[in-house]
């Protein structure tokens, strides 16, 4: 093949393809091991490519290999390449997602995505949906599910977000106390980043309900506390929807509090990079956006 017909074609995607790899690990041994080569041929395709380009993409030393100039130009434009022929070929002629997972806090599961999602389920009844619970906020940064429910103002590095739900805070209490009597009953407190009692309070020149001596870390634990009676809550709305829907809590009757967090559906680039993928994004949303 001649050097002008090389320059004016396409190298072959098995070499682009091991360049990629060698190039993303920085060594030719785990290129080898990922292509399930041997390194004689992870070594041979890519000097195969470098001939092909006329241009050296590794420098070779006593300590391994290093990309050079041009190989560190090169590798992106090769990924984002690859990544697009990838992501066409399963939008053309891939089969539809057969299972998809979510990560999230135990309460956010039993309380914002099971009551919602049997429409969703029932739209796609071959997927397999599989919920990983996540035992506190601080273990996202180690979870690997691409899909994750999380609490807070967004966004996260790394990540898009979609806001489900804002959070928004009222008093609530059980629903057979009498509601003239609510500033007579006993507050439970709760800890964490959401707005307190105080700052219900402060804004709206009420004053400090007295405490009830329960402390808590949890909003799932406080509503379940104010439902066996142990006193009124500053209720998450959304949370203690099935609880106001089926008469455990009711809301008493003062102005809420809106807050600067909400609820967020949050997922990779990559997750939502096929047509398929986001499409079943999209109605995951709309199902876990409901009121």
């Amino acid at each position: 093949m001649s050097q002008s017909r090389k320059q004016s074609g396409l190298p072959p995607l098995d070499w682009l393809r091991v360049f990629e790899a060698a190039g993303r690990h920085g060594n030719f041994t785990a290129a080898a091991q990922e292509q399930g080569a041997t390194q004689a041929a992870v070594s041979q395709r890519i000097r195969n490519l470098e001939s092909w380009l006329g241009r050296p993409l590794f420098s070779r030393g006593a300590r391994g290999v290093t990309l050079t100039v041009d190989g560190e130009s090169y590798l992106p434009l090769v990924q984002e390449t690859l990544r697009t022929l990838e992501q066409g070929t399963v939008d053309l002629f891939g089969k539809s997602p057969r299972e998809i997972r979510l990560a999230a806090l135990s309460s956010h599961l039993d309380t914002l995505v099971l009551p919602r999602v049997v429409p969703f389920l029932a739209a796609y009844p071959d997927l397999r949906f599989v919920t990983n619970s996540v035992p506190l906020r601080s273990a996202f940064a180690d979870e690997s599910t691409a899909l994750q429910l999380r609490y807070g103002r967004g966004p996260w590095p790394g990540r898009q977000a979609h806001l489900l739900h804002p959070e928004v805070l009222q008093p609530m209490m059980p629903t057979h106390w009498d509601p003239d009597d609510w500033k007579l009953r006993p507050a439970i407190e709760l800890r964490g980043e959401r707005p307190g009692w105080q700052e219900w309070a402060r804004a709206l020149n009420l004053p400090v309900p007295h405490f009830s001596g329960l402390n808590v870390d949890s909003m799932g634990h406080a509503l379940r506390a104010a439902r066996l009676g142990q006193g009124i809550v500053l209720g998450s709305r959304v949370l203690a929807r099935h609880f106001l829907a089926t008469d455990q809590l009711t809301l008493i009757d003062v102005p809420p509090l809106p807050c600067a967090e909400g609820y967020w559906l949050t997922w990779p680039d990559s997750f939502s990079a096929s047509r398929r993928r986001r499409k079943l994004l999209e109605e995951l949303i709309a199902a876990l956006s409901q009121p």
